[in-house]
């Protein structure tokens, strides 16, 4: 049975906001097509469960996915949104077990709750930041907003226009990331920057903005980021050894596993240190 949008609700914190691949039906396993790169070993076409999915749906290579050539696997993170649409709109009733209409509209479904999930992210995450307090107000009505549409039907889920939602919202991410970077020391704006491969060893991007820039590649070994704003900033295989990230806001887990860093590299408290860093 689905959840219905009259649900009682709580606001989210930040821990709601992360993957509980055991509380989920392998909704990224099988709802999301990949091709073969360098970053998965074989296509797979949207829809069509991956070959290494078990039938607990449990990944078979979970401890070796990137020895096997599945790296994308260990960057993806939903926000929670795979326990959400497994457990909350779709009742615990598996896209094996409830038809091919049911597993469709799952499938359908999940990207969308993981956009709301993200935003979700961003807005929780801003309003843990005391000089973002001016906009607290608003940003707490876009939370409410953002988390009523996540108790929708699969119905709703399916026909809701998120790219607008994520413009309305943006709007106000955008206050946040001026408030953030306001006053003495205000970094240069790098926003959409294309950075890949860039040379910035030790380069001072103190509240920088860095919103969807391109920094594929690029060397930031000792890098100072503190209090820069790194909203869609593209961090592939990006270099964070010594580098300093605390202060810096709107960084997500899945960036974060796309770079690369050490046990020398400072972190804002809102992400954990992916394990396949170096020590």
């Amino acid at each position: 049975m689905e959840q219905t949008s009259g649900a009682a609700r709580r606001a989210p914190d930040l821990r709601d906001l992360r993957a509980d691949c055991g509380s989920c039906f392998g909704l990224c396993c099988v709802a999301l097509p990949f091709a073969r790169s360098a970053d998965f070993a074989v296509d797979k076409a949207a829809g069509r469960p991956c070959g290494n999915l078990a039938e607990d749906f449990r990944c078979g290579i979970h401890g070796r996915l990137r020895g096997e050539g599945f790296t994308g696997c260990t960057v993806y993170d939903c926000f929670g949104a795979g326990q959400k649409v497994s457990q909350g709109t779709f009742g615990g009733e598996s896209w094996r077990t409830g038809g091919r209409e049911h597993a469709r509209r799952m499938f359908d479904v999940f990207p969308v709750m993981r956009q709301l999930h993200e935003l979700l992210w961003y807005l929780t995450e801003s309003l843990t930041l005391p000089a973002a307090r001016p906009v607290h107000a608003d940003l707490r009505r876009a939370l409410d907003e953002t988390e009523r549409l996540t108790g929708g039907t699969a119905e709703e889920l399916a026909e809701l226009d998120v790219a607008a939602h994520r413009q309305r919202v943006n709007v106000l991410l955008l206050k946040v990331s001026d408030l953030m970077r306001a006053g003495a020391g205000r970094g240069r704006n790098r926003r959409g920057a294309d950075l890949i491969g860039a040379r910035l060893k030790g380069a001072d991007l103190r509240k920088a903005d860095l919103r969807g820039a391109y920094l594929i590649a690029a060397d930031l070994t000792g890098a100072d980021l503190r209090g820069a704003d790194l909203i869609g900033a593209d961090l592939r295989d990006t270099d964070l050894t010594d580098a300093d990230l605390t202060g810096a806001f709107f960084l997500t887990q899945p960036q974060l596993n796309a770079a690369r860093g050490t046990a020398g590299t400072r972190l804002p408290t809102s992400v954990t240190r992916p394990g396949h860093w170096t020590a």
